[in-house]
């Protein structure tokens, strides 16, 4: 039986006006080239130059001299090599400098899309009846580099959603800390990775001491790189260490940001190709605290690392490597709360099937279980989830997608049990969503994806992306959907 399926209007598009300033760097000698001709300008130049970018693009950004100011601190150490020192310099010349080492990067210039989406921690001031949300998307600019953007709206009784106000800039973190690092916990995670299996990473362990920041790590690490007898596969460690270590760190965007204009953009060296779709989830541990938690995947271009964000107010973040055998592919999303006192997760572990994972350790997942198998023609080539589990009276609710022929991706759902989620209750043989005229078009033609969906006074609400382009959303009836997928075959 087909299931109706409301789609609904709104429409989230690639904004080419929403941009961040980033640090611009090519090689050591052309920087010294700039930074010399900077010094050699008159004060004349210096004014008219200053005046000239800060007039083009301090309505671009918030605080545009802070920028160029901590761009050029980025390059400051090159001053010696010129025979100059900083303090010699006036405050005017570091801004140019540090303009000149400054790009604007258009962070949706080419996506917009995989959304997820959760409850806003903060329900003030809206109409008895609705629900703040917050979605996040899977942003993509130039050179198909990804990052995590976000969206605040308002859901009324009706399932309509109303998009809140979008702020004018765009922001990365203020600050950007690194992680302490556990010497035996990092080993078993280069264990895993089957870093070591020619040379002992003890190469450069043991020169650390039980605990170690990522400063440390790299000052050994540049000293044993440095060893006249460091052949290939030495080499090779080296690198796959400073892959791992870089992958753990804070952020803290400023409080004066909306939440529209804070971006989640790649910050270690296993991110540099993006940060690939965020599934959110709002999580409740069992003494009733709240934690929202997404799961994504890391791609340095080559290998891919899943790997975990958390934060309680969404200004704070902490992003954490996932261990264990089983992050070892895309798709992982957590149940939004322990399973007979562990985690939970569901994964696709060898990339067509649906497994579930528990842990007493929520960055570490040793063995998963199958719980569905690739069945209907739309799924054939693979099944997956679209987002986290959703809890309902009659049990967790899986939105799924499957691939079938052409590599269209459909959107599907499935139930399982409550107390056991290994159980599947019921499952639609045929899609909720397959792509339409209208939504087949994009740049990965013939695709619907989700990254979350959210349950709210008896709507499924489903945020989904259109061929890896843009986003919309459809509501569901729950009662309806629930009821066919309890009669619905095993």
């Amino acid at each position: 039986m087909q299931i109706e399926v409301k789609r609904r209007e709104l429409k989230f598009k690639p904004d080419f006006s929403r941009v961040i300033a980033r640090f611009f760097y090519m090689n050591d000698d052309r920087a010294l080239g700039i930074i010399k001709a900077v010094l050699e300008m008159s004060e004349d130049e210096i004014r008219t130059v200053l005046n000239q970018v800060l007039r083009d693009f301090s309505m671009r950004h918030r605080n545009c001299s802070r920028i160029f100011q901590r761009h050029y601190e980025n390059v400051r150490h090159l001053l010696p090599r010129l025979g100059v020192s900083g303090e010699e310099i006036s405050s005017e010349r570091q801004l140019i400098i540090g303009s000149y080492f400054t790009l604007e990067y258009s962070i949706e210039a080419a996506a917009i899309f995989n959304p997820s989406i959760v409850e806003h921690p903060d329900q003030s001031e809206i109409a008895q009846g609705e629900k703040r949300v917050i979605l996040s998307f899977r942003a993509t600019g130039e050179g198909h580099l990804s990052s995590i953007v976000f969206r605040t709206g308002v859901l009324d009784k009706e399932g309509n959603l109303t998009i809140e106000p979008i702020g004018k800039f765009v922001e990365e973190a203020e600050y950007i800390r690194r992680h302490v690092y556990d010497k035996e916990a990092f080993k078993r995670k280069l264990e895993e990775m089957e870093c070591s299996s020619l040379i002992p990473s003890d190469v450069v362990l043991n020169k650390l001491g039980e605990r170690f920041t990522y400063g440390e790590l790299k000052k050994v690490i540049v000293e044993v790189a440095a060893s006249p007898h460091l052949v290939t596969e030495k080499k090779l460690l080296l690198d796959q260490i400073s892959w791992l270590a870089s992958s753990h760190y804070e952020l803290q965007f400023s409080l004066d940001t909306n939440i529209s204009e804070r971006v989640i953009f790649p910050v270690s060296y296993n991110e540099k190709n993006g940060i690939e779709d965020a599934r959110f989830v709002k999580f409740t541990d069992d003494d009733g605290s709240v934690t929202y938690y997404a799961t994504y995947t890391a791609y340095d271009g080559i290998s891919i690392l899943p790997k975990l964000l958390s934060t309680k107010d969404f200004y704070h973040f902490e992003v954490m490597p996932i261990h264990g055998e089983v992050a070892q592919n895309k798709g992982m999303a957590l149940f939004p709360r322990k399973i007979r006192g562990k985690y939970a997760m569901l994964c696709r572990m060898d990339g067509i099937n649906n497994y579930i994972a528990y842990s007493d350790d929520i960055t570490v997942w040793r063995e998963a279980k199958l719980i569905q198998k690739v069945k209907y023609p739309w799924e054939l080539v693979q099944v997956g989830n679209c987002g986290s589990p959703i809890e309902t009276p009659d049990g967790w609710l899986v939105i799924t997608h499957g691939v079938g022929p052409m590599r269209e991706y459909s959107i599907g759902a499935s139930l399982f049990d409550l107390e056991n989620p290994e159980i599947e209750i019921g499952r639609l043989s045929s899609p909720l969503l397959v792509p339409n005229t209208e939504e087949r078009e994009g740049y990965v033609p013939n695709v619907v994806y989700s990254c979350g969906s959210i349950v709210y006074n008896g709507y499924l609400v489903i945020p989904y992306a259109m061929s890896d382009y843009a986003s919309t959303y459809a509501t569901v009836d729950l009662k309806e959907l629930l009821r066919i997928l309890r009669d619905s075959e095993e």
